[in-house]
């Protein structure tokens, strides 16, 4: 297994990157400013996004891994290597969610925190309701961990 920083035509990620934001004109919006990373063994199994948000803050724009891989650990080898390359350069590793029962826990479990929430955000970003596990996402919830 190996993770490699993607140079050029991160586009052609697209099909992951959607898992974890399903707005292409969002995604349009970060990933050009952005460092990411791909993990994979033979085949691409999971995608890592960052972006430098200055006063030593780095958040995950997007983290998405294959369906036919999740729940294998790839999601948390990839916050690991995040934290393992920018230990020393950035404070903090922050990230945005949805406030769903599918994502805070595992972002808890990766040892983050919840910081703070911006209201409606999902609403007032997106040009469709989102749904995760059932639920409709409203807020996006802020969560960080110290590195």
């Amino acid at each position: 297994m190996e993770i490699t920083e993607v140079l050029e035509n991160k586009k052609q990620y697209m099909d992951l990157l959607l898992l974890a934001d399903e707005q292409e004109s969002m995604i349009d919006k970060y990933l050009y400013k952005s460092t990411m990373y791909v993990l994979s063994d033979n085949v691409v199994k999971g995608i890592c996004v960052v972006t430098d948000e200055g006063n030593g803050v780095l958040e995950i724009k997007n983290i998405a891994v294959k369906p036919d891989y999740q729940k294998r650990g790839y999601g948390k080898k990839l916050i690991q290597f995040i934290k393992d390359k920018y230990k020393g350069i950035f404070n903090i590793l922050q990230v945005g969610t949805g406030d769903s029962p599918l994502t805070v826990p595992f972002y808890e479990k990766c040892g983050f925190k919840k910081s703070y929430c911006i209201k409606n955000f999902f609403v007032d970003n997106y040009d469709h309701p989102i749904y995760e596990c059932g639920i409709k996402l409203v807020d996006m919830v802020y969560l960080y961990i110290k590195i």
